[in-house]
């Protein structure tokens, strides 16, 4: 049997920059080196092969979430923020999912389409017409603030300065507190009152996503306070990750220009590119969950009350699963089965909302740009769960 102790001991930092701007190196030597290593900067077992950590996501009874998916252990210390869906566990959790997968319904999201196209018309013709623009800043971004925000009702003033900032120190907290998460701290101060007081009742819209959760609370299913929070996880699923997936699918797209003639070819493909992207450049990179009892995975001893450490990006690329090209962005790949949105009842449940954001704004960039071309320095974003950029200055030459 296998103790955390006795598994290969790697003294990297998966967190530090050089691993945060290029953690793939580091991820292919810890998939090498076994099911499991020990990082002893952070004295945790971290799992980087695709079939443990997909074990780990699917087996929410050993491996607990209500624990916090950070580093700290929430059932001993206190949680900087009331817990919310993700770091809940059955039957909180099985409740606020519940109302979440009510809201967020096949014939919902599908009547979002029709909204979401027009402000991809009106950004792309805009964008297509200015020529040169930062795929980031000018439309990762501003598509879902505005688009998604508008479904879930929010008041438009203030999400630019709030809305991001805020996702960026929630998720910061799902890694070790460092320089780099207190940064991110420090820039999201009062940004969390002012998405607790905008997820509230009385200042949502009330044809909105978030209005639809409210009734939940009205019927008594999910508490006032269990409401405000899936509201704030609503904002979470449809905008943060997602802004930064449109970057890393639109650098993956940027980065292959055969991939994006065929794309503008047949705007059928891109779908295919979405996923691609997703498991290849995953925007969620890693957190922890909490061994709920003693146990044994993969030979290896976990005590009850131990964290574990998955990285569903380094599982994304994993070459037992995805083949030899793993590292390789193909469009005509396979990729359905990839963790960027997790797995089990802890899956994201916004994910088809997210996905029809992206599909919807790429989509229609796919139809009207032939070429998408580098037009300047490109800039990673450098966050401590989170991977994505911070700039992708692009030339759109129109069809």
């Amino acid at each position: 049997m296998t103790t955390p102790e006795q598994l290969p001991h790697f003294d990297d930092d998966p967190y530090d920059d050089a691993n945060l701007a290029d953690p793939y190196p580091l991820f292919e030597r810890m998939r090498a080196a076994g099911p499991a290593v020990w990082l002893t900067r952070h004295g945790v077992a971290a799992f980087t092969r695709h079939a443990p950590v997909r074990e780990i996501l699917v087996d929410h009874d050993t491996f607990v979430s209500g624990a916090g998916v950070g580093p700290k252990n929430l059932h001993h210390e206190p949680a900087w923020r009331p817990q919310g869906i993700l770091e809940s566990d059955p039957p909180i959790h099985t409740a606020m999912r519940t109302a979440m997968v009510d809201v967020i319904s096949p014939r919902g999201v599908r009547a979002l389409r029709d909204r979401f196209q027009v402000f991809a018309d009106e950004l792309v013709d805009d964008l297509v017409e200015r020529g040169t623009v930062d795929a980031v800043g000018d439309m990762a971004e501003v598509f879902p603030i505005h688009a998604f925000g508008d479904a879930v009702g929010i008041p438009r003033e203030g999400r630019a300065e709030n809305l991001l900032p805020h996702g960026a120190m929630n998720f910061s907290a799902f890694g070790p507190d460092n320089e780099r998460s207190r940064a991110y701290f420090a820039h999201g101060e009062g940004t969390r009152d002012w998405v607790m007081m905008n997820c509230a009742r009385e200042n949502l819209m009330p044809d909105g996503l978030g209005a639809k959760v409210w009734e939940h609370a009205d019927a008594g299913r999910i508490t006032s306070d269990q409401a405000t929070l899936l509201v704030r996880a609503l904002l979470s699923a449809g905008l943060d990750t997602t802004a930064l997936a449109i970057g890393n699918t639109l650098a993956c797209l940027l980065a292959d220009p055969d991939a994006w003639a065929r794309v503008h070819e047949n705007p059928r493909l891109v779908r295919f590119a979405i996923d691609e992207a997703l498991r290849i450049e995953s925007p969620f990179q890693s957190f922890f969950r909490t061994a709920s009892v003693d146990t044994v995975f993969h030979g290896i001893e976990l005590a009850a009350e131990t964290k574990v450490l998955v990285f569903p990006g380094a599982a994304n690329r994993d070459a037992e699963q995805w083949g030899d090209d793993a590292a390789r962005f193909t469009i005509d790949r396979q990729a359905g089965g990839h963790l960027a949105f997790g797995m089990g009842i802890h899956q994201c449940v916004g994910q088809p909302i997210s996905r029809l954001e992206m599909e919807v704004l790429l989509t229609t960039l796919a139809t009207r740009v032939k070429q998408l071309r580098p037009a300047g320095e490109q800039r990673r974003f450098l966050h401590t769960t989170l991977r994505g950029w911070s700039s992708l200055p692009v030339e759109l030459v129109a069809a």
